[in-house]
C-alpha cells in the first residue's frame, strides 16, 4: 500500500485555487517501468471526451483499460489541474504530441493519449480549443481511479470539505506495450516542462 506524506506548500496557479499554507497530501508513486496498468486497475475505465448532451448514452464513452492498452502500443501523458490557453498544458504539453504525430506513427504507435483528472466534457474542451482530436485521443479520469491505481495522485482536499475530493494528477507521460509500462516520465513539479514531452519520449522508444 502507498504511504502518505504530508507536506506544507505555497499556492500554485497549475493547481488553481490551492491556498497559501494549505496541506498537500502526495501519495507515493508505486507506477514503475515494467507495471502492469491493465492487472492495476482490471475494473477501471476512463470516460472518451465528448461534449454533455446528445444522443449517444453516457456509458457508450466508459472505456475500459484493456481495450485501451491490451496488443497496443500507447503513448500516454497527464495534465495536471487547470488547462488554459497560456498555460504549460496547452501552449507546450498538447502541442508537443500534435506537433510529432507523424513521428510517433513512424515508431508505430497505435494511439497518442491525453488524460486527466477531470470531467470528460472538460477535456473535450481542452482538445477542441487547440484543434488536437484527430491527432490525440483525449480521456477524462473524472474520479481519479485511473491515477489513484498507479499513485499518480496529489490530493488537495481541504480537510474541512472532505465531503469533496480535490484530486490532482502530476504532468506526466509514458510508453505502454500491450499494457505494460516501458518508460515512465514525472515531472518534479507540474508547473514545469522538462520530461514529459513528446521530444523526450519519442528519444525513449
Amino acid at each position: 500500500m502507498a504511504s502518505t506524506i504530508l507536506k506544507r506548500t505555497s499556492c500554485s496557479s497549475a493547481f488553481g485555487g490551492l491556498r497559501i499554507g494549505a496541506a498537500v497530501r502526495y501519495l507515493v508513486t508505486k507506477a514503475e517501468v515494467g507495471t502492469d496498468i491493465v492487472a492495476a486497475a482490471p475494473n477501471v475505465t476512463l470516460e472518451k471526451a465528448h461534449m454533455l448532451g446528445g444522443r449517444v448514452p453516457p456509458k457508450s464513452y466508459s472505456t475500459p483499460l484493456k481495450d485501451i492498452f491490451k496488443d497496443k502500443k500507447v503513448v500516454i501523458f497527464g495534465l495536471p489541474g487547470e488547462a488554459t490557453r497560456r498555460g504549460v498544458c496547452l501552449q507546450q504539453h498538447v502541442p508537443s504530441y500534435k506537433n510529432n504525430i507523424d513521428k510517433f506513427k513512424a515508431e508505430k504507435i497505435d494511439s497518442v493519449i491525453c488524460v486527466s483528472i477531470k470531467y470528460p466534457n472538460v477535456v473535450d474542451m481542452w482538445a477542441m480549443n487547440i484543434e488536437a482530436k484527430d491527432a490525440i485521443e483525449f480521456y477524462g479520469d473524472p474520479d481519479g481511479s485511473f491515477h489513484k491505481s498507479l499513485g499518480l495522485v496529489k490530493d488537495l482536499t481541504e480537510p474541512w470539505l472532505s465531503f469533496k475530493a480535490d484530486l490532482r494528477n502530476p504532468r506526466w507521460s509514458a510508453l505502454v506495450v500491450d499494457g505494460r509500462v516501458k518508460v515512465l516520465n514525472v515531472e518534479e513539479n507540474p508547473s514545469e516542462f522538462k520530461v514529459s514531452g513528446a521530444e523526450v519520449i519519442l528519444k525513449q522508444i
